[in-house]
């Protein structure tokens, strides 16, 4: 007996530029291109080869059948072009309301992941009814920490994140 879930249904966030829109095989190149490059992966896992890519990009895809919740492109409302990742998550095992991004080298310095960060945390905080998200952001991240300062978010402490440590940033809604 096949055991068929629903289909599963992505919201779409539009910004002023931006339309935050469920991920696509289309996409799935400029998400491994990024992986790769060592600059722009540096506070990530730091480069990856492909196909560590590709459970990356699957698993981020998977969250919204499995939870509900999960990561969208950012794709630029003026051209279509893909410019980055945000997401609003729920790591397995922990209670908040995580919230992710990365925005894709050629368009650093623009404002996007302020931008589309900023819609992810209102509509999980909204859509899960949550009080408070997260943001774990290694400390040499200068610009995500600048990010998070502007989304309004506090550091709270370095935890433990997967052997490593790592920033907490909290907002309190």
């Amino acid at each position: 007996m096949h055991d068929a879930s629903p289909p599963v249904s992505v919201p779409r966030i539009a910004t002023e530029r931006l339309l935050l829109r469920e991920p696509r095989m289309v996409d799935f190149d400029d998400y491994a291109a990024n992986l790769a490059d060592p600059l722009a992966s540096e506070h990530l896992a730091g480069p990856v080869e492909r196909r560590a890519a590709w459970h990356s990009f699957a698993a981020a895809c998977g969250s919204w059948m499995l939870q509900g919740a999960g990561w969208w492109g950012i794709e630029l409302r003026a051209t279509g072009k893909l410019v980055g990742t945000v997401g609003a998550f729920f790591r397995e095992g922990a209670p908040d309301l995580e919230i992710g991004w990365t925005v894709y080298r050629r368009f650093w310095g623009k404002g996007f992941a302020t931008e589309a960060a900023t819609a992810a945390i209102a509509y999980g905080l909204r859509a899960y009814s949550q009080t408070r998200a997260v943001a774990l952001i290694a400390g040499a991240n200068t610009a995500s920490v600048r990010v998070s300062e502007k989304l309004g978010m506090r550091y709270d402490k370095d935890i433990d994140f997967y052997g490593k440590p790592i920033g907490r940033y909290v907002l309190e809604a």
